[in-house]
């Protein structure tokens, strides 16, 4: 049987750290021309600390190139924090392209249209 934690949301703080972490190193230190303006959305964090997914948006630029771009300088990422959390181990970074904006956007279009439909119906 498993020993339960000491600190059961250690995962949750590690994740939160990481991208803390990722957002300063993406900004200051990386300096592909492929990665523009990325947000860190959000990480998770795999159980034995060994994986992380790290979930982005981009303001400005193609979302695949800075992916590929994001996941070849996963290993210097990796290094950066490294250095910086306190922890045993370092996850392997893993990077996707975060489309949850992208759908708000289409939700609220498409709610929208649906609004200004009906209220056109109801004049009518």
């Amino acid at each position: 049987m498993r020993k339960k934690s000491s600190t059961p949301n250690r995962g949750f703080r590690v994740a939160d750290q990481i991208q803390r972490d990722l957002t300063e190193l993406i900004a200051r230190e990386l300096k592909d021309p492929r990665v523009g303006m990325v947000t860190v959305q959000s990480v998770e964090v795999t159980a034995d600390y060994a994986h992380a997914k790290v979930f982005f948006s981009v303001l400005v630029g193609d979302p695949k190139e800075c992916e590929e771009a994001l996941n070849q300088a996963a290993g210097f990422l990796r290094n950066g924090l490294f250095k910086r959390l306190m922890t045993h181990t370092v996850p392997t970074l893993h990077f996707h392209f975060d489309r949850t904006t992208e759908r708000a956007a289409d939700m609220n279009a498409l709610i929208a249209k649906a609004v200004s439909s009906r209220a056109t119906d109801s004049e009518g």
